[in-house]
C-alpha cells in the first residue's frame, strides 16, 4: 500500500459540485462537496489500482486564474 498526496479544486456547476484531480487527469461530481471529493477519491483509486506506477505531475501552490478567449 502507497500513500500519495494530491492536489484537487471543487467548484459549483449547477446542482452539482465537481472535483478534479490536477496530479492526474481525473474528474468526479457530487451533490456535496464531500460527495463529490468522495467519488473522486474512488475514481483515483480505481485509475491508480490500473496503473501500477503512475507518473504524477508535481503541483505546487496552484493559482486560478481567468483568461479571456476569442473563438469561432
Amino acid at each position: 500500500m502507497r500513500n500519495i498526496n494530491i492536489k484537487a479544486t471543487v467548484w459549483k456547476e449547477g446542482k452539482y459540485y465537481v472535483s478534479q484531480c490536477l496530479n492526474i487527469d481525473v474528474a468526479s461530481y457530487g451533490l456535496t462537496k464531500k460527495e463529490s471529493l468522495d467519488n473522486l477519491r474512488e475514481a483515483l483509486e480505481l485509475r491508480l489500482e490500473d496503473a501500477g506506477n503512475p507518473k504524477l505531475t508535481k503541483i505546487e501552490r496552484p493559482d486560478i486564474v481567468s483568461l479571456k478567449l476569442q473563438y469561432a
